[in-house]
C-alpha cells in the first residue's frame, strides 16, 4: 500500500516505513504528525483511490525523527563581457520524517 501526499507544495509517494526529507515543518523531533493532504491511495493490488483534489478521512501517519539542513546549493550569476559576477548560497532547512501508517 502506498498512497501520494502533498507537504509543503510538493507531492512525494509514500509507503509504510519509508524516511524521508521533506520541507521544515512545525513539530519537535520524536512527535507524531498528521498529513491530511492526501492524494491518492493505491491497495497495491491494482485499485486507486484518487481524490478531487483530496480524499476525505484519508490520513498518513508519520513520526518526526529530526530537523536538518540540506546540502550546499550555490547560485552563481555572470553576465559575459560585463565583469558581473555575484555568488551566493544557501542551505535548506529540512525535517526527516518516518512514516507509520496509512489510512484510506
Amino acid at each position: 500500500m502506498y498512497a501520494i501526499v502533498e507537504i509543503g507544495g510538493h507531492q512525494y509517494k509514500v509507503a509504510k516505513g519509508d524516511v524521508l526529507f521533506v520541507d521544515r515543518q512545525n513539530a519537535e523531533a520524536k512527535k507524531k504528525l498528521t498529513l491530511d493532504r492526501v492524494l491518492m491511495v493505491a491497495d497495491g493490488k491494482g485499485k486507486f483511490n484518487v481524490g478531487t483534489p483530496v480524499l476525505e478521512k484519508a490520513a498518513v501517519k508519520a513520526t518526526v525523527l529530526d530537523h536538518v539542513r540540506g546540502d550546499k546549493v550555490i547560485v552563481f550569476k555572470k553576465k559575459r563581457r560585463k565583469g558581473y559576477k555575484k555568488t551566493r548560497g544557501h542551505r535548506t532547512d529540512l525535517t526527516q520524517i518516518q512514516i507509520d501508517s496509512i489510512t484510506a
